[in-house]
């Protein structure tokens, strides 16, 4: 693959509750639910030719930071960000302590 990922953006699609990178035309993307005091992350989504080169890891990335910036509380429901979140100690502090729980005892 030759696209440098830390040149292209991720787009905050508010209307779709997604979070989206293209690649190639390909769009991967994070899917959420947001409600006042939280943010429930569902679904990560990378095409099949682009995964292994940090795409997932990127959409997870700005997605917590997301959350950080508007006080939200994480719901890890997507497996990869839970993965994300127990190999990343700097975002544990967003998700509730009985769920962080949960997550790191898997």
């Amino acid at each position: 693959m030759d696209v440098d990922l830390n040149n292209l953006p991720v787009i905050h699609n508010e209307a779709a509750q997604r979070f989206e990178l293209l690649v190639d035309g390909a769009r991967a993307l994070l899917t959420y639910r947001r409600f006042p005091d939280r943010i429930l992350l569902v679904h990560t989504e990378v095409p099949q030719p682009f995964e292994s080169h940090g795409i997932a890891a990127r959409l997870s990335r700005f997605a917590l930071d997301f959350a950080r910036a508007n006080r939200l509380r994480v719901v890890p429901l997507c497996a990869y960000v839970s993965s994300f979140i127990q190999k990343h100690p700097e975002y544990q502090d967003l998700v509730a302590p009985d769920d962080l729980q949960k997550l790191l005892s898997r």
